[in-house]
Order: structure tokens, then C-alpha cells, then sequence
């Protein structure tokens, strides 16, 4: 090898790993530390405010013994706190050998794999979160077809009831996905549930009030009872009419402690040629009971000779105000 060459490939090799989030130290026999490229922030002297904590510096000594004493490569891994946060490296410890394979040391590479870890505990965090929300979709689903089926004449009647408020909730679902799973605007998601049967929300909807960002669960279970809503108001009330509107109006009701509460009432007016089925169904159950029991909250629904009511008041927790 000519002269200068060796310091000429440790200054390359140096300049290497610089931008790498590598860093290499070579330690001999004794563990002695000779030589160092790339000190990382983590692993700076304790004078500078880094260095190993004990327990650590416990469990590399012991790999790199095991290194010395086999010749087996180790790898571990070790989450270092630091002003940042936790950084989280992989250790690999190799032995160094000469020309006849006798072990001179250990070279320990630290490769940093913080971002992997966070992207890690992420992706973890979101599937828990996934599984959580399709066991709530799966238990309202469920509720849905029982109460479905024992309101149902026929599995004719069963199935088109059931299909339909299926599809309201897929419909809130996807409002509530691509947000995120933040959740949906309350005004958005009567709007969406109108538009569904062919309701023209520009046309048939007075909206007046407050327009909360509900959360997940309440986006599902308030669409479910706006679902119930107009399906009954194509079928016997205001939006069965040309020109017929219904009013929905929402506001924050102050609590005697802590945050306020969200109301909506909703409230049209029936055609004199058509009488509304008064008798207990589903929908009925539903509003009164479904939704505002799995919110916590209260609800009326009141049917007269020419008009409906209905009014949901649900406690704070399930929207977040502007």
C-alpha cells in the first residue's frame, strides 16, 4: 500500500458516512476505543450532554466480549434518549481479523433507524385504531339488524329496510374516512344523507345554526337517525312534495360545568293529503332511543296530525366546536 494511503481511505471513509446516520467506532481487544468516525449526537461524551446510559453501555460491552470470544457477528438494538426524543439505532458488531484470521478487535457500525421506528409505532397506532372502529361498525351493524328485523313484516321488508340503512351508514363512513377518521360537519352529512334519495338540500333543507365537526362515532349514529329522518319525509312528509322544505337547526346549549352540548332539532311540516304512520318502527326506535343512548345524550320525536319533531341534544365529547 503506498504511503499516506491508509489515512487517505479513513479521511474518505469519514467523508462517506458523514450525511449517512452511520457511525463506526473500532475497539481492541482490551475494548479500548481507537478510532471513531461519525460521532452521533446520542453518542457524544456525557461533558457534552450525551454519552450511554449504563444499562446500554452494559449490553454492548457484553456483545462486543461475545464478538471477541467467538468471532460471531452480534446485532442488537438500542433507543437512546436525547433532547428530540428516543433515537433508536441497530448495533452490528463484527470481529476484525489479520492475514491469519486472528480476531484484532471489534468494529461496531451504529446504523439509525429512528424514522423507521416512528413510521412503525404510526402504522401500529393506525391499525389498532382501524380495529377498534370496525368492532364499534360491526356492533351498530348488528344492533341495526336486530331491531330491523323485528319491525320487518317479510325478509322482502327486512331486506330493503336493512340495505338502506346500511348504505346510510356507509355514506357517513366515507365522509368520516376521508377526513381521516376525524370525522364529518354535521350540515355535510344531512346534506349527504338527502342527496342520497334524490333530495335537493339546495332546495329542500333551511339550515340554520352552528355547523360542528362531529366525531366518528357521532357522525355514524347522527346520520343514522337523519337517514331515518328523510327516508320518512320522501315517504309521507315535506320532501315528498315538490316544493316542500324541511327546517334543521343546531346550537350549543351551556352546561351548568364544563363544555357546552350540541343540539339539533329538526322540524317540517306535513302535507295535508298525507297522514304519517304514527304507529312504533324502527325508525322511531332509532331516534328516540339508538342514537341518543350511544351518545349519551337525549332525544324527543313527536308526530302530529300535519307536522314532525324531532330534537337531539348530545353532550361535549362528541364534536368539537369552531
Amino acid at each position: 500500500m503506498p504511503p499516506g494511503c491508509d489515512a487517505q481511505i479513513r479521511r474518505a471513509f469519514g467523508l462517506a458516512v458523514r450525511h449517512t446516520g452511520i457511525y463506526v467506532a473500532y475497539h481492541d481487544r482490551t475494548l479500548n476505543k481507537i478510532w471513531t468516525r461519525n460521532i452521533l449526537a446520542p453518542l457524544a461524551p456525557k461533558k457534552k450532554g450525551g454519552g450511554l446510559p449504563p444499562a446500554q453501555a452494559e449490553r454492548i460491552e457484553a456483545a462486543q466480549r461475545h464478538v471477541l470470544g467467538t468471532g460471531e457477528s452480534q446485532r442488537i438494538e438500542v433507543g437512546l434518549p436525547h433532547e428530540e426524543g428516543v433515537r433508536w439505532f441497530d448495533i452490528w458488531i463484527d470481529a476484525d481479523r489479520d492475514e491469519n484470521g486472528t480476531i484484532q478487535g471489534v468494529v461496531s457500525t451504529w446504523v439509525e433507524i429512528t424514522e423507521q421506528k416512528r413510521r412503525e409505532q404510526t402504522l401500529k397506532t393506525l391499525l389498532r385504531e382501524v380495529s377498534h372502529r370496525s368492532k364499534n361498525l360491526l356492533a351498530i351493524i348488528q344492533s341495526i339488524a336486530s331491531q330491523t328485523g323485528r319491525y320487518s313484516v317479510d325478509i322482502g321488508d327486512f331486506l330493503t329496510r336493512f340495505r338502506g340503512r346500511l348504505q346510510s351508514l356507509a355514506s357517513s363512513q366515507d365522509l368520516v374516512t376521508s377526513s381521516n377518521w376525524r370525522g364529518a360537519r354535521l350540515r355535510e352529512l344531512i346534506e349527504g344523507q338527502m342527496e342520497r334519495y334524490g333530495a335537493d338540500p339546495a332546495r329542500g333543507l333551511n339550515f340554520d345554526g352552528v355547523d360542528p365537526f362531529l366525531n366518528p362515532n357521532a357522525a355514524l349514529h347522527i346520520g343514522l337517525a337523519v337517514h331515518e329522518l328523510t327516508v320518512n319525509s320522501m315517504s309521507y312528509g315535506a320532501l315528498s312534495q315538490a316544493y316542500g322544505t324541511v327546517e334543521v337547526k343546531a346550537g350549543l346549549v351551556e352546561p351548568g360545568e364544563g363544555a357546552p352540548g350540541l343540539w339539533l332539532h329538526w322540524s317540517e311540516r306535513y302535507p295535508v293529503c298525507k297522514k304519517p304512520l304514527d304507529q312504533k318502527r324502527f325508525g322511531s326506535v332509532a331516534l328516540e332511543r339508538v342514537v341518543p343512548s350511544a351518545l349519551d345524550g337525549m332525544a324527543t320525536f313527536e308526530i302530529s296530525d300535519d307536522r314532525i319533531e324531532y330534537q337531539l341534544v348530545v353532550p361535549a365529547g362528541n364534536f368539537a366546536a369552531d
